[in-house]
């Protein structure tokens, strides 16, 4: 059987295309749906303990670094082959605390440009709003 006869054969056994909106969510067991919503207390939350995080990564993640570096150096030199492995698992190490890190201040700059963001927004809606209605008087 080719491909398209298998695609066709899936397609019509699969039923109906669901539908997804991402702005509500199926009634749930507490009646009504709920919409897409933002708390700014929360994102602010979150973005400090991205920050925090962080912090405590940059001081904390790397503090057996040049004892692990002098380890694996030694052992290396005097002819053992776990020199060599404790290098790679340092780099590795390294490697993944550097992306560790970099996705905690992309959390941490995102959470604080949206809030940053939102609020600019806000403001020239409320702006427009009181615009619209000044508007309404001199007409």
């Amino acid at each position: 059987m080719s491909f398209d006869h298998e695609w066709a054969s899936a397609r019509s056994t699969a039923g109906p295309p669901v539908s997804m909106r991402l702005d509500q969510a199926a009634a749930g067991p507490g009646g009504g749906k709920a919409d897409l919503s933002v708390d700014q207390d929360r994102l602010g939350a979150i973005g400090s303990a991205a920050y925090a995080l962080h912090g405590r990564l940059v001081k904390d993640g790397n503090h057996a670094r040049t004892q692990t570096t002098e380890a694996a150096t030694g052992l290396k030199t005097n002819g053992f082959r776990t020199g060599s492995a404790m290098a790679e698992v340092h780099e590795t190490w390294s490697s993944q605390l550097g992306t560790l890190l970099d996705a905690c201040a992309n959390i941490s700059n995102h959470l604080d440009y949206s809030a940053a963001s939102h609020a600019r927004e806000e403001a020239d809606i409320k702006a427009a709003l009181a615009a619209s209605r000044i508007n309404e008087y001199l007409k």
